[in-house]
């Protein structure tokens, strides 16, 4: 399905981004992965590490020159992408220190609105400009922009009640703001390359009982997601069956944008 597909990935290390990874590379697909160095990365290396078409770089997506120097190098490594995912992000949650209480809104810091909208919003940004200065037109191109069933949908806030952690104003805020780029770059570059967002819906991560009955009495199908269910949704749209989509919206979240 993916055989011909070279496909770069911001954010490869969490839990979406490594079932991305896995699915990929079973697919046939040559894999280019970014991240943070760190745990992730080191977990990435030691997963896929020995894989004959696995390739990892280190790269902060809210860098600017990190960005254009991690794609200059992966294309003077004689790599190809022709896919590129928009996958990196950051939660509420990832900006608490350990042991820190969640903030309401009134309590929210202008460092971690500007920490997530740096990563969420910018860094999709960063990577289009790479590929429109240094790979649009030379092959052709698919972008894929991940977002979230929360981007054009309003939070149930009471669901949090209780829970160590909230649904963070500035993650809503640049996920929508995903989408506009998706749209804004799926006319820029109607001849030359197909864009799309992807929105996953809740997503099983260790949650626990309570709270995962709560979200999912909001959900049609009554469960979270599994990450195996995202990746199907994430390689169909890699791959050529996906070729006369873009500048579309894709939500799998189970329903709960249909309601």
């Amino acid at each position: 399905m993916l055989d011909t597909k070279t496909i770069f990935l911001t954010g490869s290390g969490g839990i979406l981004g490594s079932t991305y990874v896995r699915r990929m590379l079973d697919g046939g697909a040559r894999v280019i992965a970014s991240e943070l160095p760190g745990a992730r990365y080191d977990g990435l290396a030691d997963t896929f590490g020995s894989h004959e078409n696995f390739a990892l770089y280190k790269m902060d997506v809210s860098d600017e020159e990190q960005v254009a120097a991690t794609i200059t190098e992966v294309l003077a490594d004689g790599h190809k992408p022709n896919v590129f995912f928009n996958n990196a992000s950051i939660t509420g949650e990832m900006l608490m220190k350990d042991g820190a209480e969640f903030p309401d809104f009134s309590n929210t810091t202008l460092e971690s609105w500007n920490k997530t909208l740096s990563v969420n919003l910018t860094g999709p940004f960063l990577v289009a400009r790479e590929i429109d200065r240094q790979v649009i037109g030379k092959w052709d191109l698919k972008l894929i922009n991940i977002a979230s069933m929360y981007a054009l949908r309003a939070p149930h806030h009471d669901i949090y009640d209780g829970m160590p952690f909230k649904n963070f104003s500035a993650y809503q805020a640049t996920k929508a703001g995903v989408h506009g780029l998706t749209l804004w770059l799926a006319s820029y570059w109607r001849k030359k390359a197909t864009v799309n967002t992807l929105a996953p819906g809740a997503v099983f991560n260790g949650h626990s009982e309570e709270f995962q009955k709560r979200i999912s009495e909001l959900i049609m199908q009554d469960r979270m997601a599994q990450p195996d269910e995202i990746a199907d949704v994430a390689l169909f749209l890699s791959s050529d069956a996906a070729n006369h989509m873009t500048g579309q919206f894709i939500n799998v979240d189970g329903g709960y944008n249909a309601w």
